[in-house]
């Protein structure tokens, strides 16, 4: 099993605003588009327009009816790995593909070393791994680590794909263990949360 690497200071992470978001899925498909390409290279599609399609997306987008009348409200709830302090996707991994990063936090999935026997998705309680069919390992979010890092792009582009294209503005990235950051402030001033704070897994990654 997996050991996890003492927190650092730095906690990369994403901020999102349920207020804002459209539910238009430009997060989707720009994150996929980027990482077919990237550090998870490449993301299956199996007969995408057949009866039973299978992909793998890093980024969802949940749509909910909440209340009732005129005070009901349809609200897009986007999901994907929230980069936890304390995962149990990385503890039960057998090979020690997954790993959390000690310097920045980003949860991470060594493919050359994954046996694709999904433990971590049966461990994550928030369904951000998925097997993909055609190279038989696990995919999920990197924050496009491969892009936030990349000092031949301009510094306003280093951020990820999700963050670049969300017309609404309702994605925000940075770095949440600095509470002088702009998303430590932003979620300090909404009462940002935790998804499922009981299950205890410690989300970097919050919700307004």
């Amino acid at each position: 099993m997996t050991t996890l690497p003492p927190p650092g200071k730095k906690k990369l992470g994403l901020v999102i605003d349920l207020d804002t978001c459209v539910g238009c899925h430009a997060c989707a498909t720009s994150c996929k588009e980027w990482n077919t390409g990237g550090y998870s290279a490449p993301l299956s599609d199996v007969e995408p327009y057949g009866a039973r399609p299978i992909g793998a997306w890093l980024n969802r987008i949940h749509s909910y009816e909440a209340g009732e009348g005129a005070a009901g409200r349809t609200v897009h709830f986007p999901r994907s790995c929230l980069h936890c302090e304390a995962p149990d996707c990385v503890t039960v991994c057998p090979t020690g593909a997954s790993y959390k990063r000690a310097e920045d936090g980003i949860v991470l999935i060594d493919h050359d070393k994954c046996i694709g026997c999904k433990l971590c998705s049966w461990a994550c309680p928030y369904g951000a791994r998925e097997l993909d069919e055609d190279q038989g390992v696990m995919k999920k979010c990197t924050l496009c680590i491969d892009k936030i890092y990349n000092q031949n792009l301009p510094e306003a582009d280093r951020v990820p794909a999700c963050v670049s294209t969300c017309p609404s503005k309702a994605r925000h990235f940075g770095d949440l263990g600095d509470p002088t950051s702009a998303v430590s402030k932003l979620v300090a001033e909404r009462s940002g949360y935790d998804l499922m704070p009981e299950a205890g897994y410690a989300p970097v990654s919050k919700y307004l």
